[in-house]
């Protein structure tokens, strides 16, 4: 409520005033959730997730495997929340909920005897101080590349706010035997190596070798951890690494090899990321192509996913991957749009352009900042989201995918003046192939 009145009154206030009393106005209510609920993180053990991708999926891995190895957990990211046994979805259209929210979270978990509690925790929820007095005793980095630029004003803000998060939650946490684990492959990775050297915190790094050799399919991954092969029902380079990060930090809290090896054999789908969607018709079998549900909206995530149903766009093609992208949101980003459009370009067969959350922006301007990278094919322009998964859908050949990016588990279309439509990619596929069957 508190932060609805502000938003109101923002235009009235002189920057100068703004800036000065912004930090003070939000430190104040994270620090007032965190004594209405006792400062719960000091009651159970934190595992703080960020990055600019994998965080989710990270979180979701490392879940399942304290999960078998026996632990009660907690957690929160952007598909959904959980304490103990009872889970239902993150519908707030952010991935780290406001500052109370938080620390009633935390005071839940720790009142229904939780062990860990596994937070996804962003750059924006950052700015905000929602990370503040939340007391870690784990830190895992997954990855960093240029995002949210408009809301932070810059790459090099962007990075400090997410070393934020490490210098808060974990430098300052008074926890015994903290942790931080890092990516080791990633460029930016010594920036947090260096925010915890010389104190009293062990740090693991993890690098794409500590799994060679490996081999990356269409149906899932094979690679080896700590001698002993290993394989995973999830796909794609991307999922590797999560699955890295997750396993060397279980590994590091003193999981055993065969518990983090025998979670992750089983741990097949994570919704909204490469989420298979299949439907059974009317003789039993399922559909003969692939419909992929994900929430690729980086070049460089949207890149990662194509390859995992094309390794080399310039081989002979037997089948056809169809696209049905939407771009950004409205607002925001600008600059990704062109450079999805070519990825689409160079990895795709056919490429329907669609709506995805326009915001206060003209939806048809987004669609077209997309089209400009497009330029060896004439993309198809459905700007109603539905229509377009049924058009990928009546297109579709034996042997295609219809990968349907950008949006993920996300509720809600986003629209002008606050406005939000309930939607499911996955939902949405689902309807359109039952139609079809």
């Amino acid at each position: 409520m508190l932060d609805s009145l502000l938003s109101k009154t923002r235009p009235f206030i002189p920057d100068f005033i703004f800036d000065f009393f912004n930090p003070i106005y939000h430190w104040k209510l994270a620090l007032l959730g965190a004594v209405i609920y006792r400062f719960p993180s000091r009651k159970i053990k934190v595992i703080a997730v960020t990055g600019t991708k994998g965080k989710s999926s990270t979180v979701e891995i490392l879940n399942a495997i304290l999960e078998k190895a026996g632990k009660k957990t907690a957690l929160t990211n952007t598909i959904r929340f959980k304490i103990g046994d009872v889970s239902r979805p993150n519908l707030f259209k952010m991935s780290m909920p406001g500052r109370f929210f938080m620390q009633r979270f935390l005071r839940q978990a720790v009142d229904a005897k939780c062990e860990y509690a596994i937070l996804e925790m962003t750059s924006q929820g950052s700015l905000t101080y929602r990370h503040r007095f939340i007391e870690q005793n784990v830190f895992v980095f997954t990855n960093i590349s240029p995002e949210h630029i408009e809301a932070h004003g810059s790459y090099e803000k962007y990075l400090k706010a997410k070393l934020s998060i490490i210098e808060d939650g974990l430098v300052k946490s008074k926890k015994p035997s903290r942790l931080a684990v890092v990516n080791g492959d990633d460029p930016e990775s010594q920036h947090f190596l260096n925010c915890v050297y010389g104190k009293d915190i062990r740090q693991a790094k993890y690098v794409l070798r500590d799994v060679e050799p490996y081999e990356i399919k269409k149906e899932g991954l094979d690679f080896t951890w700590n001698g002993k092969k290993a394989s995973s029902p999830l796909s794609g380079l991307f999922n590797l690494y999560n699955i890295l990060a997750a396993a060397t930090t279980a590994k590091n809290l003193g999981i055993s090899d065969d518990i983090i090896l025998g979670a992750i054999q089983k741990f097949s789908d994570i919704p909204g990321r490469v989420e298979k969607i299949e439907v059974k018709g009317a003789d039993g079998r399922v559909q003969d192509f692939a419909v992929v549900v994900d929430y690729a909206h980086t070049a460089d995530s949207l890149e990662k996913l194509y390859k995992v149903f094309r390794p080399d766009p310039k081989a002979a093609r037997t089948s056809k991957i169809i696209a049905v992208l939407g771009g950004t949101g409205g607002g925001r980003d600008h600059w990704k749009r062109e450079g999805m459009g070519k990825l689409a370009n160079t990895y795709c067969d056919e490429i329907i352009l669609t709506d995805e959350d326009p915001y206060d922006e003209d939806p048809r301007q987004i669609v077209n900042d997309v089209a400009k990278g497009i330029t060896l094919k004439k993309p198809t322009i459905i700007m109603d989201r539905r229509l377009a998964i049924r058009s990928a859908i009546a297109r579709a050949k034996k042997g295609d995918a219809i990968l349907i990016t950008g949006k993920g588990t996300d509720p809600y279309i986003m629209g002008p003046n606050g406005t939000k439509t309930s939607w499911s990619d996955a939902n949405i596929a689902r309807e359109e192939l039952q139609k079809k069957n």
